[in-house]
């Protein structure tokens, strides 16, 4: 859209979250004394009061040089995100509870420490930029201008800083609100006026929070129509990028944590950009938007149990303001059930965004469900999705096919997770701890993103290689009431020269005692020297049968196969996981004893 047809739909309302002051008082009383809203504010109530009793933190430059170091995020983001903490918690105390004076000098002091900021990026972010580049000259005929980078969390700091600026100006200090519109103005308008950024063209989530969040402050701080329109074209243009990552099935490769943050800053910019056009401008007005939207209801296996694909949590919470929110524009978008919202707390980056919007966009009225029954394939992304509710409890499958070049990437064509009764038998281990080497040419070193770390086959002593040549070609799928099948070849992924087919078929049947049947068809062109059919599991019980074994953890499932041609191995394998955490792991290896040029392999796991 050009910058002129831009300006003419923008409208000169200021006031984006409330229509008037009277009606911001008011809504904050009103929740203030409603149910539905307690258990989230006393959470919200009771990390005020922990954080009133600490001490404002400080990003030394200790922190800041350990990533150019050492690699490591962990400590820099731990103080930075616990300011985040206290910047969300205070201004959303201020509103709840403006009769407190000591919220709103603690918010005031925090806002001046994050306006003193060397820069509102991660030092992981900015490599490689002005800002700790020290190949500068110095003179007083040519002043040096500071350079700002734009990073996710620099736009999120200025989207939270306008938000809070709009809801708490009738408390804040004059000087604190100047401070605001100074450091947004200089560290990230200007910046993004004058040039632009490689994530404006990237298809992931990079390109919606950061343009996200700068919209949004845009739309709430700039008032000049001509300026806001050239920053909302960018900002669109970025969005555009953001959804060309989807293909048209919705599903987001990155996995469901990066749906909730990429997709959310999309969500949270089009509320805005359509309250400021007066409903002109509907960025929701879209099929691929809509499928985009139903991510959610088809990414969860059972309660809070996810699709954890690429850098993924196994687990999840869901923001109950957001789901409230899409469930107005979409009829078939299903709420989920209330013990699966995301607690205050949860949220280890604690953004203001989410934070708020749970509280504004929470709906009371609506009606949850919980997960359905039924089987889902994207056929874009090729992933297989299964959830079957029965006698015998509630149980899931899913497998993927798709390229070794995805968003967040993983090395895990053919890959697939098991799960019965709440308790996942057959796993992806998700994300790991990110460091410098986690997104580096080491990154498929890593247990989590190499196919070493995933329920694929090892051919020859040889894992999957990286890249968008390296892709599943899908044979066959079928979904029926009580028998699903998903067939793929995933030679292709390896660089086995000798081999010519691997048929990976899965057949799902869905009876009262579910059971998942693995057949692996090989063909080479030359005698192979090993093949190990990998599974990783949580740490169980393993029990030896005559025909197998039994893992046991709280549930069971039997494993059956050909103990004259398979010899189980297991490894006990260390893992970090993403917040720095050691698990330990086992992979299962069934070890084919006599492979040869022509040999199938199957395996059957039946829950009991």
């Amino acid at each position: 859209m050009l910058t002129a047809g831009l300006k003419s739909l923008v409208g000169s309302q200021t006031s984006l979250l409330f229509p008037t002051r009277e009606s911001k008082v008011n809504w904050w009383k009103d929740i203030r004394q409603k149910p539905a809203y307690q258990l989230l504010l006393n959470e919200i109530r009771d990390e005020g009061d922990r954080l009133l009793k600490e001490s404002d933190p400080e990003l030394t430059f200790s922190l800041f040089k350990i990533f150019g170091e050492t690699g490591s995020r962990l400590e820099f983001e731990k103080i930075y995100f616990e300011k985040r903490r206290r910047l969300t918690t205070f201004a959303i105390m201020v509103l709840l509870e403006p009769e407190k004076d000591e919220y709103l000098a603690a918010l005031e002091n925090t806002i001046w420490s994050v306006c003193n900021e060397y820069s509102w990026c991660l030092p992981a972010h900015l490599q490689n930029s002005p800002e700790t580049s020290v190949d500068v000259h110095y003179s007083l005929d040519n002043p040096v201008k500071k350079e700002y980078s734009i990073d996710l969390f620099a736009a999120e700091t200025a989207f939270a800083l306008a938000e809070i600026v709009k809801l708490t100006e009738d408390s804040l200090n004059p000087q604190i609100c100047k401070r605001i519109y100074e450091e947004i103005y200089n560290r990230i308008f200007f910046p993004f006026k004058e040039k632009t950024f490689g994530w404006e063209k990237q298809t992931h989530n990079w390109a919606a929070v950061c343009a996200g969040s700068i919209g949004c402050a845009a739309l709430h701080l700039i008032q000049d129509q001509d300026v806001l329109a050239i920053i909302l074209e960018r900002v669109m243009d970025a969005m555009d990028s953001y959804l060309k990552g989807f293909q048209d099935d919705g599903i987001c490769l990155e996995g469901y944590g990066y749906w909730e943050y990429g997709f959310g800053y999309y969500v949270y910019f089009a509320d805005l950009l359509k309250k400021k056009t007066e409903g002109r401008l509907n960025l929701f007005d879209s099929e691929k938007v809509h499928q985009i939207a139903l991510f959610q209801q088809r990414t969860f296996l059972n309660r809070n149990l996810v699709v954890n694909f690429s850098d993924s949590h196994p687990t999840a919470s869901v923001f109950l303001g957001l789901s409230h929110y899409l469930s107005k524009i979409y009829s078939d978008f299903e709420v989920p059930e209330t013990y699966l919202r995301s607690h205050y707390t949860d949220d280890h980056c604690s953004r203001w965004a989410p934070a708020i919007r749970n509280l504004l966009w929470f709906d009371e009225d609506s009606l949850p469900l919980p997960w359905r029954n039924g089987t889902h394939y994207s056929k874009d992304s090729e992933w297989f999705l299964s959830r079957h509710i029965c006698e015998l409890g509630s149980f899931a499958f899913a497998a993927k096919g798709g390229h070794n070049d995805e968003p967040h990437n993983h090395n895990d064509i053919g890959h697939f997770i098991l799960q019965g009764n709440t308790e996942v038998f057959f796993k992806d281990l998700g994300s790991g701890l990110y460091s410098k080497d986690y997104f580096s040419e080491k990154r498929y070193s890593f247990l989590c993103n190499g196919s070493q770390g995933h329920s694929v086959p090892i051919i020859n002593h040889q894992f999957q290689k990286a890249g968008a040549e390296k892709s599943a070609d899908i044979l066959h799928v079928s979904i029926g009431e009580e028998v699903d099948i998903f067939e793929m070849d995933i030679a292709n992924a390896y660089e086995v020269e000798s081999l010519q087919r691997v048929k990976r078929r899965f057949t799902w049947i869905k009876t009262n005692q579910p059971k998942l049947i693995l057949e692996d068809a090989y063909s080479f062109a030359e005698q192979p020297d090993s093949i190990v059919e990998r599974f990783i599991t949580p740490v169980l019980v393993i029990t030896k049968t005559k025909d197998g074994v039994i893992l046991e953890g709280q549930n069971k499932v039997r494993i059956s196969y050909d103990t004259r041609q398979l010899k189980l191995e297991t490894k006990l394998i260390p893992f970090i996981n993403h917040f720095g955490k050691s698990e330990d792991i086992l992979a299962l290896d069934f070890i084919v004893l006599h492979p040869d040029r022509e040999c199938s392999v199957e395996l059957a796991f039946q829950f009991e």
